[in-house]
């Protein structure tokens, strides 16, 4: 049985604005340092986030500043706060993955960088529609596109991923982490009908991590085969059907011995 799962891809984890604190004296070139981020208080003014992500610059000097891409003291146009004085604060949100070098204009010393990562996503409820639906999993993905279906086949003990929209790199592995209730075993995989060997499974715990490296940016489909995949019938549907066959097995008995008299 051929099982189509329709899921909306959601991110696992919430937007999140992270501040980088411009500190008093940061006008100067022989300040200690220019930025402290609060999210792991470093001072050099790098932070990594994911896409989706914002940063927010908040002004903690006396001096009015700017936060502008670029780099080399030259703009590249992609954000610019323009002057903001002192107690105040620019915010920018990420929307593509990528290193974003940034500066001041009136203190060009005053350098950072915004590592911009992909990111986990999930197929949230994977293995609902199939067998009594109550063995299912979230599916988390990290991938330069979107993973919008799984479809789950009980024959072949196989589940297949479409995918779907607009790269957003030139990186187009594929990482998926799947639940062994979901599908377990040593994987094969193919790749638009084809076979590959080019993919790596680390198995830890109750799941196993899939790294896939022979996408394409047109590749449109990946299916995952293992030992085995979700149950027809789950443990809760495989109790009633043995409670019911004993009550079965009871009845016929007692009608027996009542025929008997």
């Amino acid at each position: 049985m051929v099982t189509l799962l329709f899921v909306t891809p959601v991110s696992v984890f919430a937007q999140i604005t992270y501040d980088i604190n411009i500190p008093t004296g940061a006008a100067s070139p022989s300040a200690p340092f220019f930025w402290q981020t609060e999210k792991d208080g470093s001072t050099n003014g790098e932070i990594t986030i994911v896409v989706g992500d914002s940063v927010k610059w908040k002004n903690g000097d006396t001096a009015a500043h700017t936060v502008t891409s670029g780099s080399d003291s030259t703009p590249d146009d992609i954000f610019d706060s323009g002057l903001f004085p002192p107690s105040k604060s620019f915010t920018h949100r990420f929307t593509e993955i990528g290193d974003y070098p940034y500066f001041c204009i009136v203190h060009p010393w005053m350098t950072g960088v915004v590592h911009v990562e992909i990111g986990f996503k999930t197929l949230p409820n994977v293995g609902a529609s199939v067998g009594d639906g109550m063995t299912k999993a979230d599916v988390k993905y990290q991938f330069n596109r979107l993973v919008d279906k799984a479809i789950i086949d009980e024959n072949t003990k196989s589940i297949t991923f479409e995918l779907r929209g607009q790269t957003q790199s030139d990186d187009h592995t594929l990482t998926l982490i799947l639940p062994h209730k979901l599908i377990s075993g040593t994987y094969s995989v193919s790749v638009d009908g084809q076979k590959t060997s080019d993919f790596a499974q680390v198995t830890e715990g109750n799941v196993s991590t899939l790294t896939i490296n022979s996408l394409k940016a047109t590749s449109q489909k990946v299916t995952v085969t293992g030992t085995s995949v979700v149950p027809e019938f789950g443990a809760f549907a495989s109790m009633i059907m043995v409670f019911s066959l004993i009550t079965v097995i009871v009845l016929v008995a007692k009608r027996h011995s009542v025929l008997k008299f």
